[in-house]
C-alpha cells in the first residue's frame, strides 16, 4: 500500500520543488484526497475531461503539468470551478500539479526528454524564467536536417510539429522550450547561437525577429511538447510503487 504522503513527499524531492519559489503556480499537492493510492493518472491540463476520466478508472491520484491553483487564483468556487472540485471530492481524488519543476527537470522534464528524442548531446540548461533556467542547449550531433527532426517528433509525440524557417538546414546547436517559449525562449537561441529553436508554440511576435535572426523554429504544438513529461514521471512512479499508472492523452490541439 502506498500513502499519499509518501508519495507527495517522492514527487516533491525528485521535481525539486523547493528550487522554483518563483513559479507562479503552487506546485506540489492542490486537492487533498484520500490517504492512500492505489491508482494514478497522469496529464497535461487539469480539466473536467481529465478529472472525469480519472473518475471513470478509479483512480485515486492525479498528476497534471499545468494545476489547478495558480497565484491566489481560484478565489470563488463557482461554475466551473465547483464542478471540477466536486468531481475530485465526491471521488476522493488527489490532485498534484508541477509546473516549472517539470520544465525544467533535468531527468524527467518536457524539455529533457524533447532534447533526448532529438538526440541531443552536451546539454546544458538555459532559457532563464522566474528566476530559473528550464530550457535545454544542445548539439546536434547525429547532423539532422530540421525536416528529419520533425519527422523523429512526429513519431513520438501526438500532433505533427509545423517549421517555420528552412527544413533544409542541419542546425549546429538546438534550444528546446516546451510550450509557450514565446521571445524568451527565441533570445535564448539566439544568445546560444543556435540555428534552430524546439518549442511547442510560434508566436506571432517571434515570426520576423526569428526570420531576421536566421532561427528555424520547430513548433510542436504547445500541449504535445508538453506530454514528455507528465509520461516520463508516470514511469518514475510505476517503476518506484505498487501504484497502477497510466497516462490519460486529453487531446489538445494547440
Amino acid at each position: 500500500m502506498t500513502t499519499l504522503e509518501n508519495l507527495v513527499a517522492f514527487l516533491d524531492e525528485r521535481l525539486k520543488l523547493t528550487d522554483f519559489p518563483g513559479d507562479y503556480s503552487n506546485n506540489g499537492l492542490q486537492i487533498q484526497g484520500g490517504d492512500t493510492v492505489k491508482k494514478a493518472v497522469f496529464g497535461v491540463d487539469a480539466c473536467q475531461a481529465l478529472f472525469d476520466a480519472a473518475a471513470e478508472r478509479n483512480a485515486d491520484f492525479i498528476f497534471t503539468h499545468h494545476g489547478i491553483s495558480w497565484g491566489s487564483e481560484p478565489r470563488l468556487w463557482t461554475g466551473i470551478t465547483a464542478k471540477r472540485f466536486s468531481t475530485l471530492f465526491k471521488n476522493n481524488i488527489s490532485l498534484y500539479g508541477a509546473h516549472l519543476p517539470l520544465d525544467a527537470s533535468e531527468e524527467y522534464g518536457n524539455n529533457r526528454v524533447l532534447a533526448d528524442i532529438a538526440g541531443l548531446t552536451g546539454l546544458h540548461k538555459c532559457c532563464r524564467y522566474a528566476g530559473c533556467d528550464i530550457g535545454f542547449c544542445g548539439i546536434n550531433s547525429e547532423k539532422l536536417s530540421v525536416s528529419k527532426l520533425s519527422e523523429r517528433y512526429a513519431c513520438s509525440l501526438p500532433k505533427k510539429p509545423v517549421i517555420y524557417g528552412n527544413g533544409d538546414i542541419i542546425p549546429e546547436k538546438a534550444v528546446v522550450v516546451s510550450g509557450g517559449g514565446g521571445m524568451d525562449a527565441l533570445n535564448t537561441a539566439v544568445s546560444c547561437g543556435a540555428k534552430l529553436l524546439i518549442t511547442g508554440e510560434m508566436e506571432h511576435i517571434m515570426f520576423h525577429p526569428a526570420l531576421e535572426n536566421g532561427v528555424t523554429v520547430l513548433a510542436l504544438g504547445h500541449y504535445s511538447s508538453e506530454t514528455t513529461g507528465p509520461r516520463a514521471v508516470c514511469e518514475l512512479v510505476a517503476q518506484n510503487f505498487d501504484i497502477e499508472t497510466e497516462f490519460v492523452d486529453i487531446y489538445v490541439d494547440l
